[in-house]
């Protein structure tokens, strides 16, 4: 339990400089249930989307089902010098905004 605090802050924080929520699921997984306003960018695509990511000008937080592929998409994105961060399962992460 141990550091989550920071994480919940983190997401206040980026969501109060207008981040944008790109969920990196399947698009069958997104269908399936997904947070409002989010965009579906599944993590197989996501390399080739950096340039549109960039195009929105704003801080981005990615979630997918449980964590881990949200996190390949932060390392990404990240190394693409876009303000990212890993919000981890998608459910997790609407829990907290």
């Amino acid at each position: 339990m141990l550091g989550l605090g920071g994480k919940s802050e983190n997401v206040k924080d980026f969501m109060d400089k207008g981040a944008v929520i790109i969920d990196v699921r399947t698009v069958g997984e997104f269908r399936e249930g997904h947070i409002k306003n989010s965009k579906n960018i599944p993590l197989d695509v996501i390399s080739s989307k950096v340039n549109e990511i960039k195009k929105l000008n704003k801080p981005v937080i990615v979630c997918c089902r449980s964590g881990m592929r949200s996190a390949q998409a932060n390392s990404i994105l990240k190394s693409n010098g876009i303000d990212c961060m890993n919000g981890g399962g998608w459910q997790s992460l609407e829990g907290k905004l």
